[in-house]
């Protein structure tokens, strides 16, 4: 059993799917710090800097992408972007299937002020046009002085919530740390409720710090009766949500609120007493050998998450990147 196919996106690689597709809802929650921020430090770089980021990063995904080869992702991405592209890749290079050109355009940069390394800035930026237009929350990274400028996300938000950013007087961007005060639920915390709310439902520990919707509470159900649908075809299966070990980061917003990236890894279990009802296919396609699999299987799925935080209430999630990045028989 798999997620339903992943429709391809205006970019190299496979991006969109429901939450809870097939069953497979796989997610990646990100816990570390932010750098930190202050209008006496210095921006992360210059916005003509980071133009020429998004286009080295346009110019070698693309390519990446045309030819069906993960290898120079490494070049211009860390994760969990890269584990999940380089797993997008496979896929693709499975069925066949070649992307459109990667462009991106109408791009807005918010580039905080941070001290010392790492450092990150954001790109709200949309590819393709009209009604298959997509809209994408990149986040690049730098890891010391001198290193390369890598995507570590790229969620695709359903509106311009990025738009909501409060910039200083110079048009830079407020990092927010992890631990900041005053708002509905620390960044640093997010993960961690949503991974509870995902595993437990929306009365576990920590859940209600996350509004109803297609990414929280929806998607639980959905996963819910997928397990029940299983379970009538002989098939049982089983689903786990924690944090991910990857940095979140975080914006402040102009209500005094923070837009959060984070991530969420989901473990899966299969098993069937028969042989031949558990198949490899949709999102796990490329993973694993189809035939390699009998009574038993167990998948890796990363998820990217884009909150919005407001100072009271609860934070909404506005977008996502989902991907099974792993696939063995057990």
């Amino acid at each position: 059993m798999s997620a339903r196919p992943v429709p391809a996106a205006r970019r190299p690689f496979p991006t969109r799917a429901p939450l809870a597709a097939g069953l497979a809802v796989g997610l990646v929650t990100v816990s570390g710090a932010c750098g930190g921020s202050g209008s006496a430090e210095p921006p992360a770089l210059t916005r003509d800097e980071a133009r020429a980021v998004l286009g080295r990063y346009e110019a070698a995904a693309g390519q990446a992408g045309q030819r069906l080869d993960a290898t120079a992702l490494s070049a211009v991405e860390t994760d969990p972007q890269l584990t999940m592209d380089t797993a997008a890749v496979r896929l693709r290079r499975a069925v066949g299937q070649r992307p459109g050109p990667l462009k991106f355009t109408s791009t807005a940069f918010y580039i905080p002020r941070v001290a010392g390394h790492p450092r990150w800035f954001a790109v709200d930026a949309v590819t393709g046009s009209g009604r298959q237009a997509l809209r994408h929350a990149l986040l690049f990274t730098q890891a010391s002085a001198g290193g390369p400028w890598l995507l570590a996300a790229d969620p695709y938000p359903g509106d311009a919530v990025l738009r909501n950013v409060e910039l200083d007087d110079d048009a830079y961007a407020v990092a927010v740390p992890p631990d900041a005060p005053g708002l509905a639920v620390a960044p640093g915390r997010i993960a961690a409720a949503h991974a509870a709310l995902l595993t437990g439902g929306p009365q576990a520990p920590g859940a209600t710090a996350l509004a109803p919707g297609p990414r929280t509470d929806q998607a639980h159900t959905a996963l819910r009766q997928g397990v029940a649908a299983l379970g009538k075809r002989g098939i049982t299966f089983t689903s786990t949500f924690a944090p991910a070990a990857i940095p979140v980061h975080a914006l402040r917003t102009r209500d005094g609120g923070a837009v959060v990236w984070y991530a969420l890894r989901q473990n899966e279990a299969y098993s069937s007493a028969k042989k031949g009802r558990l198949t490899v296919s949709g999102d796990l396609t490329g993973l694993i050998p189809a035939r390699s699999v009998k009574n038993r299987m167990t998948t890796t799925v990363l998820i990217q998450y884009l909150a919005a935080i407001p100072p009271k209430g609860k934070a909404h999630v506005t977008g996502m990147y989902r991907k099974a990045v792993s696939a063995s028989p057990s």
